[in-house]
C-alpha cells in the first residue's frame, strides 16, 4: 500500500496533475455515483433531461420569438435558441453542482486525505448526459429545418472546451468560498436564473447597443454561446468584444484554482 505524506508547508498553489492522476478511480466513482443518485427512483428517468429543454424552449418560442419577434435572420429562431441552450444548460449545472459539492461532500472531506479538486471537477463529467441529449436535440432539429453545417464546425471543439471551463472556473470559486460563506448557495440559483436572461440565449447579441458591449461581455457566457452559434450554425460573432469573454474565462479559472489551494489547507477544519 502506498504511504501518503500530507506537508502542510508545501507550495499553496500547485494544480498537481500527478495526484489527481493517482486519484482518477475517485473521479470516475463520484462522477458514477452522481449519474445514479440523479435519476434513481423517477418515473421518466433519462427523459427529463429531454423534457427540461424541450419546455425551455416553447417558452423562448413564445415569448421571444412569437410575441416579441426576435430577429434572428435566415435562421428559425428555435434552432437559434437551442444552440444558445446547448451551451448554457451545461453551464449552469456544472456551476449549481461544482458550486455546492464540497459542503455536499463534508463527511468524506473530514474522514480522508484526497485532492479536494476532484470533487468539482466530477460534476463536469455528470453534466456531459444531459448535455449530449441536448446536443442531439438540436441536430434533430437542424435537420428538420434544413439548417445545414459549415466548415465553421471544426471550431466546436474549442468552444466546447470554453464551455467547460467556464462552468469549471466559476464553479470552483463558488465551492471554495461556500465553505467560508453559506450565504452562497442561495446565490448560486439566483446567479444561474438571473444570468441566462444576460446571456445571449434567447437573443442575439447585437441587440444590446454598441456602446454597452464592452462590459456585456464581461459575462464570460456571451462569448461561449456566440461561439456555439458561430460552430454549428455559421453565424458571425457579433462585435470585437468576444475575446474579453475567453481572458475572464482564463482568469477566473486561474484565480479560482489559486484560491481553492489555499482554503483546501484548512477545508477539513472549517466546513
Amino acid at each position: 500500500m502506498d504511504r501518503i505524506i500530507v506537508d502542510a508547508k508545501k507550495r499553496k498553489f500547485g494544480l498537481n496533475l500527478k495526484e489527481l492522476y493517482q486519484y482518477r478511480d475517485l473521479f470516475l466513482v463520484l462522477a458514477w455515483r452522481d449519474l445514479r443518485v440523479r435519476y434513481a427512483q423517477t418515473f421518466l428517468g433519462l427523459f427529463w433531461a429531454f423534457l427540461q429543454p424541450l419546455f425551455t424552449l416553447l417558452i423562448f418560442v413564445v415569448i421571444f420569438g412569437r410575441a416579441l419577434k426576435v430577429d434572428t435572420g435566415d435562421i428559425p429562431y428555435s434552432v437559434f435558441a437551442l444552440a444558445g441552450m446547448s451551451a448554457w444548460s451545461y453551464f449552469a449545472y456544472v456551476l449549481s453542482q461544482s458550486g455546492t459539492s464540497i459542503i455536499g461532500a463534508q463527511e468524506m472531506v473530514k474522514k480522508i486525505y484526497f485532492p479536494r479538486l476532484v470533487i468539482p471537477l466530477s460534476k463536469a463529467v455528470t453534466g456531459f448526459v444531459d448535455y449530449i441529449i441536448t446536443i442531439i436535440f438540436l441536430v434533430v432539429m437542424m435537420i428538420i429545418y434544413q439548417v445545414p453545417l459549415t466548415g465553421k464546425v471544426f471550431t466546436f471543439p474549442i468552444f466546447f472546451l470554453l464551455n467547460v471551463l467556464a462552468g469549471l472556473s466559476i464553479g470552483i470559486w463558488t465551492s471554495a468560498l461556500t465553505i467560508r460563506y453559506r450565504d452562497m448557495q442561495h446565490v448560486i440559483p439566483f446567479v444561474v436564473q438571473v444570468g441566462m436572461y444576460a446571456t445571449p440565449v434567447a437573443y442575439p447579441a447585437s441587440l444590446v447597443p454598441d456602446k454597452y458591449q464592452w462590459l456585456y461581455h464581461l459575462n464570460p457566457m456571451v462569448g461561449v454561446v456566440e461561439g456555439y452559434r458561430y460552430a454549428l450554425l455559421g453565424i458571425e460573432i457579433h462585435g470585437e468584444y468576444y475575446l474579453l469573454s475567453y481572458l475572464i474565462i482564463l482568469l477566473l479559472f486561474v484565480s479560482g484554482l489559486y484560491y481553492f489551494r489555499r482554503v483546501e489547507r484548512v477545508m477539513a477544519d472549517i466546513i
